[in-house]
């Protein structure tokens, strides 16, 4: 068999067939009813589910409710999913959000896609469980972190391509940075940045050292490139990090880059034997990954994705960009340029999620199905679920009911000192649709 080509660092998109394999399945709609009996009767983590009501205003002015079931659906657990999901990105959910909807609506071989991709959870976790992946997010560090986890190397591929890295041959070196970094350490990572920019040098390893070098770049361990800094989903300002320093009575100790990349690589890696080696390789030729908005995605063909699993922009919550200054740098990318959808206003997201809802439909076959993480946000006060209802009706797709995980703090809410019940997400709200 002819080896995978691995496409180069700047690819913007894979590109998918006109027409998929036929093969013989049942129908996606029979999924469905079983959904609701699933959900009623779960007791995987020891509660019984509760069954409550949304209600919500729909486009034509009535009233409408849809059956609501809250339970533990996936475990609050940490590191319970594929070691190569553990790469860190704000507000990402876990894997098994997407899984436990693959597992009831899919069949192996259908399309997942996710178009607010993120670090690439649902698309990673649909081709570990055999199916064709697409994702699709505005911001282009997505399809950095995403793809080279869908064609993983050998941590043997990896020491090699270290060992033929020159370390000492900066790109730039800003004296901003000085404050997350030793000097030392400053010049090996833009030498770095130097050697995955150059065109003619750049090959598959090299996308798998830029995603696992992204996660190094800011940590609160020595497991990072930087000094102690808040998580690593984020970078703070040079003018943030000094204080930080300060007030620690801290500064920058030198790192061995290369080291700390073939560690996380190990890390990564560890779960991926032959057999998930074989399911990804059986897929990747026929998966798609794109930087665009979500709304125009003219790539995708119609009629052609079984299942969406997605979780879109919560209003104002995350500044993705700000957050990502210090990665954008490291890739050569302007962070302000990277145009994201973050509405501030509730109705302003309103009408932005509908004409994403009408770009799913066209997408969606008859009888797929849409599963849209909405969270909570302002202290619970804002329930996105019954402002997200109306959009998807509106675009043509047919609520069927909501999904509520609730479940106890999660390790980031911690780090951050957040109040579940005021400040956090303190549950995964997700609205079920189908399209006609």
């Amino acid at each position: 068999m002819a080896p995978l080509r691995r496409p180069r660092l700047s690819d913007c998109e894979l590109q998918l067939p006109l027409t998929f394999p036929e093969r013989r399945r049942v129908a996606v709609r029979s999924a469905l009813p079983s959904l609701p009996n699933d959900l009623a009767r779960f007791k995987e983590f020891g509660q019984t589910t509760r069954k409550i009501v949304t209600e919500c205003t729909l486009p034509d002015g009535r009233r409408a409710s849809y059956p609501t079931y809250v339970n533990e659906f996936w475990t609050a657990r940490q590191r319970q999913a594929s070691s190569l999901h553990e790469v860190s990105y704000r507000a990402c959910f876990k894997p098994q959000l997407p899984r436990f909807f693959i597992e009831r609506l899919t069949e192996p071989g259908d399309v997942v896609y996710d178009p607010f991709m993120g670090r690439g959870t649902s698309v990673l976790e649909a081709a570990l469980l055999g199916r064709l992946c697409v994702g699709n997010d505005a911001n282009p560090l997505s399809v950095v972190m995403t793809r080279p986890r869908l064609q993983p190397p050998h941590l043997e591929e990896v020491q090699a391509r270290l060992e033929q890295i020159s370390w000492d041959d900066p790109a730039d070196t800003p004296d901003d940075l000085l404050a997350f970094y030793h000097p030392k350490t400053l010049r090996a990572i833009s030498s770095l940045k130097r050697h995955l920019l150059g065109a003619r040098k750049r090959t598959g390893i090299d996308e798998w050292i830029a995603l696992v070098a992204l996660n190094r770049l800011t940590g609160h361990s020595n497991g990072f490139f930087s000094v102690y800094t808040l998580p690593p989903n984020q970078a703070v300002s040079a003018k943030s990090q000094r204080k930080i320093n300060e007030k620690r009575n801290q500064s920058p100790p030198e790192r061995n880059v290369p080291k700390l990349i073939l560690k996380k690589s190990k890390q990564l890696l560890g779960d991926v034997s032959q057999d998930v080696r074989a399911t990804l390789a059986g897929v990747w030729g026929q998966s798609l990954l794109l930087t665009g908005p979500a709304a125009a995605t003219p790539q995708i063909k119609s009629n052609s994705v079984s299942l969406v699993v997605t979780s879109p922009p919560f209003l104002n919550v995350v500044q993705y960009a700000i957050d990502n200054w210090l990665r954008c740098w490291f890739l050569g990318i302007d962070a302000n340029s990277v145009q994201l959808t973050v509405p501030h206003k509730l109705s302003d997201w309103q009408k932005a999620m509908t004409g994403v809802f009408h770009e799913l439909h066209r997408v969606l076959k008859p009888g797929g199905h849409v599963a849209f993480e909405v969270g909570e946000v302002h202290g619970g006060m804002t329930r996105l679920e019954e402002t997200v209802l109306p959009c998807g009706a509106e675009a043509g797709l047919e609520p069927l009911l909501v999904v509520i995980n609730d479940q106890k703090f999660t390790k980031t809410a911690n780090c951050w000192g957040i109040d579940n019940m005021s400040k956090g997400t303190n549950t995964n709200r997700i609205v079920v649709f189908r399209k006609p």
